[in-house]
C-alpha cells in the first residue's frame, strides 16, 4: 500500500473551498503556517498525491475528515508516475479585479520590450504584485513573447539547501513551464563542471535556442532563498551575470527578468553581483482615493467620496483589504458601511479570517508580536530591530517612514492591541 494520499476527485472542489474559508486568501498563506512547501498544497488541492502525514496535516487545517476524502494513491503496477513540478499558482489571480497604478504598468511593459531587461517588484504581501505579473505577461505573451513564472514558495526546503538540487530543480521548473522535454542529464557535468556552469549552459544551449521567442522570466517570492546563504549567494549572483550578458551576446538577449520580492534584501551581496542594483526598480504603493474610487465602480458601488475616505480610513488604500469590503458590499447590499466598519476589528467582522491568519503567524514568532506592540502602542513612527521591521513590513502589518515603522491601517492597530494586549 502506498504511502501516499490523495483528494478524491468528487471531493477537489470541497477543500479548494475550504481554503479561504478558513482565512487563507491563498495556497501560499496555508503553505506558510504549515511550514509546508507551495507545491505540496497545490498537489493536495488538484488531487495529486501527497505524503501521508501532510495529508492528514492539511485536512485537519482545513476542518476536513481526511479519511471521508481520501483515496490511496495508486502504486500497484509498480511505477513510480513521474514528478509533476508545479511552477506557479497564478490563476489564483487571474480572474480578480485590477485596478491600474500608473505609470507602473506602462513602464514595466516598455522596459521588458528591451532585450537583457530587468525589473524588480517589490511590495508587501496581498499589495497585488501577483495582478500586476499577471497583467504585464498577458500583454507580452500576446505579441509573440513566451512567460514564465517560477514561484520559489514550490520549491521544496531541500531544494533552498542544496545548490546543485536548487539549480536542478530551477531548470526542470523553467523547462516545464515552457513546455520543452527535460534534458538535464545532457547537460549536467557533476564531476568536472559546477551547478551554476551547468545551469547557465542549460539555458544557453538548450533552454533558449528551443523557445523560439523571446522569453519574460518572472521569479516570484524571491525573498525565499534569502535564508540560505549559499543557494541565494549562488543564484542572485547568476541572475546578474546573465542580465550582464544579455547587454552584449545575442542569445542572451532573449531573457527578460522579473524578481519580484516582499522584503528588503537583508543578505550580504556583491554590489557587482547583486540583480538588486540595476534594470528597473518597481515598489507598489497603496491605492489613493482615486483608485480605491475606480474600484468601487467596478464592483457597482455607486460611493460617494466621503464614503470611500469612511473606508480608507480605516484600512487606507490595501489593495487585499478594500477589495474584500466592496466584494461583500456588492454581495451584501443591505449591509451599511458603518455596520462593516464597527465590525471589522472584531471576531464578528469581515476580515477576521485574514486577521486570524496573521494572528496565528504571530502566535509563531514572538519576537514579531513584541514588536508589533511596540508598533501599535506608539502615538508615533518608532525603529525596529532591521528583521523584525523587514518581516513585519513583509506581512503587511506596518508601513515605512525612513529608518521607522508605523501600523499599515488602523484595522490592524485596533485588532492587534486587543489582541497582543492580553
Amino acid at each position: 500500500m502506498s504511502r501516499s494520499l490523495k483528494v478524491r476527485p468528487d471531493c477537489i472542489e470541497q477543500v479548494k473551498l475550504a481554503v479561504k474559508r478558513n482565512g487563507y486568501p491563498r495556497q501560499k498563506e496555508l503553505a506558510e503556517e504549515l511550514l509546508i512547501s507551495l507545491s505540496t498544497v497545490n498537489n493536495y488541492l488538484n488531487g495529486r498525491a501527497v505524503d501521508n502525514l501532510n495529508f492528514k496535516e492539511i485536512s485537519e487545517r482545513l476542518g476536513q475528515d481526511w479519511q471521508e476524502i481520501a483515496v490511496f494513491e495508486d502504486s500497484s503496477n509498480g511505477k513510480v508516475s513521474p514528478e509533476v513540478v508545479i511552477t506557479d499558482c497564478l490563476e489564483e489571480e487571474s480572474s480578480l479585479i485590477y485596478v491600474e497604478r500608473p505609470p507602473i504598468e506602462q513602464s514595466c511593459y516598455e522596459t521588458l520590450l528591451r532585450p537583457g531587461s530587468l525589473i524588480r517588484i517589490k511590495a508587501p504581501k496581498m499589495m497585488g504584485k501577483t495582478l500586476l505579473i499577471v497583467r504585464i505577461m498577458s500583454q507580452l505573451v500576446e505579441g509573440g513573447y513566451r512567460s514564465v513564472c517560477v514561484n520559489l514558495h514550490l520549491a521544496n526546503r531541500t531544494d533552498l539547501t542544496d545548490v546543485d538540487q536548487f539549480f536542478k530543480w530551477f531548470c526542470i521548473s523553467v523547462g516545464q513551464s515552457l513546455g520543452i522535454p527535460n534534458q538535464l542529464a545532457e547537460y549536467w557535468d557533476e564531476e568536472f563542471s559546477t551547478s551554476k556552469v551547468d545551469c547557465t549552459e542549460y539555458f544557453e544551449k538548450y533552454l533558449l535556442p528551443q523557445a523560439g521567442s523571446p522569453v519574460v522570466l518572472c521569479l516570484d517570492e524571491v525573498e525565499r532563498v534569502f535564508p540560505h546563504r549559499e543557494v541565494a549567494s549562488e543564484f542572485l549572483g547568476l541572475l546578474r551575470a546573465w542580465h550582464e550578458r544579455g547587454k552584449v551576446e545575442k542569445i542572451w538577449k532573449r531573457l527578460r527578468l522579473v524578481i519580484v520580492h516582499s522584503t528588503e534584501v537583508y543578505i550580504p551581496l556583491n554590489i557587482n553581483e547583486s540583480p538588486f542594483n540595476v534594470g528597473l526598480a518597481v515598489e507598489l504603493p497603496e491605492f489613493s482615493l482615486s483608485q480605491v474610487q475606480e474600484l468601487a465602480q467596478l464592483y457597482g458601488q455607486d460611493w460617494s467620496q466621503s464614503t470611500v475616505e469612511q473606508l480608507m480610513e480605516m484600512v487606507g488604500g490595501h489593495p487585499y483589504l478594500v477589495d474584500q469590503a466592496f466584494r461583500h458590499c456588492q454581495l451584501n447590499s443591505k449591509d451599511s458601511l458603518e455596520e462593516l466598519l464597527q465590525a471589522a476589528p472584531t471576531d464578528a467582522g469581515i476580515y477576521i479570517n485574514h486577521l486570524r491568519h496573521l494572528w496565528r503567524i504571530l502566535q509563531q514568532h514572538p519576537d514579531l508580536s513584541e514588536a508589533l506592540l511596540k508598533v501599535i502602542n506608539a502615538d508615533s513612527p518608532v525603529r525596529l530591530e532591521p528583521m523584525p521591521a523587514y518581516k513585519l513590513h513583509s506581512m503587511g502589518l506596518v508601513r515605512k517612514q525612513g529608518n521607522e515603522v508605523m501600523p499599515s491601517c488602523n484595522l490592524y492597530r485596533q485588532y492587534f492591541r486587543e489582541h497582543l494586549g492580553d
